[in-house]
């Protein structure tokens, strides 16, 4: 059993940075790979961005990719994304999630949830 609790979100101007956290309870946090997904207003959960293990490997969507940086610490239990440059179209819950299955941007193959985060951008 994993838990997991997202901090570090809030209201931003367009342009502006944030970065989010996601602390998880249990040992094993190292042996799972982690993923970010946000669900805007009216719309379905997305990827975002995931990583491995260790966290030599990491993934975004497109329509983040050069702006968030996703990363983990292993000694702390804790994954992160550092969102800069952000856009209005960046308004969304923001939850983290340990990846139990295969695929990293299908967020059936997530096996645990936090609770989210919303961010809100500004024009």
């Amino acid at each position: 059993q994993v838990q997991l609790v997202e901090s570090g979100g809030g209201l931003v101007q367009a342009g502006g940075s944030l970065r989010l956290s996601c602390a998880a309870s249990g040992r094993t946090f190292s042996s799972y790979p982690m993923g970010w997904f946000r669900r805007a207003p009216g719309k379905e959960r997305e990827f975002v961005a995931a990583i491995s293990r260790i966290g030599s490997d990491t993934y975004y969507a497109d329509s983040v990719k050069g702006r968030f940086t996703i990363s983990r610490d292993n000694a702390k239990n804790t994954v992160y994304l550092q969102m800069n440059s952000l856009k209005p179209e960046d308004t969304a819950v923001y939850y983290c999630a340990v990846r139990t299955k295969i695929y990293y941007r299908n967020p059936g193959d997530y096996g645990y949830w936090g609770q989210g985060t919303q961010v809100t951008v500004s024009s």
